[in-house]
């Protein structure tokens, strides 16, 4: 009993070290161009390509934010609005929203252009929780969001909500 006491302690006072972070600190983007192999025989990027994007670029600022590895515990509300196509950028922006304990949601727009014409379109929209995780791999505290604009605040009481919701469902 000692030794986890002991343990515990040591855990907590490593977390205690992480200050408070701005969304901003951790916010990621990614650009990728797609190309003929992510995509079906009419020239469609495949869901699944963009949602490896989504959960790629959520992974960075999950991790940016806890400085830790972070995993994939639930992707939702994902959105694909208007299609991707063979040629196009992809432009993956991602922000936290949320932080509740070890859990971060990380909300992500995916918007896609045309070179040639220079048009942009936001294809997409996800929802990506990740758990902030210790270097024996169990779920240990992320850092608390610092809300510095009225959007920060806005986005984090939406986070809350959609994060009792999860975790309700979760128990269900």
């Amino acid at each position: 009993m000692e030794y986890l006491l002991v343990l515990r302690l040591k855990m907590s006072s490593e977390n205690n070290q992480i200050r408070e972070k701005s969304p901003s600190e951790s916010h990621a983007e990614v650009i990728v161009r797609m190309f003929p192999s992510d995509a079906n025989p009419a020239g469609n990027v495949f869901g699944g390509e963009i949602l490896k994007h989504i959960d790629m670029v959520a992974g960075i600022v999950a991790q940016r934010h806890s400085q830790s590895n972070a995993v994939t515990v639930s992707m939702d509300s994902v959105n694909f609005l208007k299609p991707v196509f063979v040629g196009n950028v992809l432009t993956l922006n991602a922000r936290i929203n949320y932080v509740h304990k070890s859990s971060m949601e990380i909300e992500v727009k995916a918007e896609a252009e045309d070179i040639v014409t220079g048009i942009k379109t936001v294809t997409g929209t996800a929802f990506v929780t990740f758990v902030s995780l210790d270097k024996s791999g169990k779920p240990m505290h992320a850092p608390q969001l610092s809300l510095k604009t009225d959007d920060d605040r806005t986005k984090f009481e939406e986070g809350k909500i959609r994060m009792e919701k999860r975790i309700k469902n979760r128990k269900n």
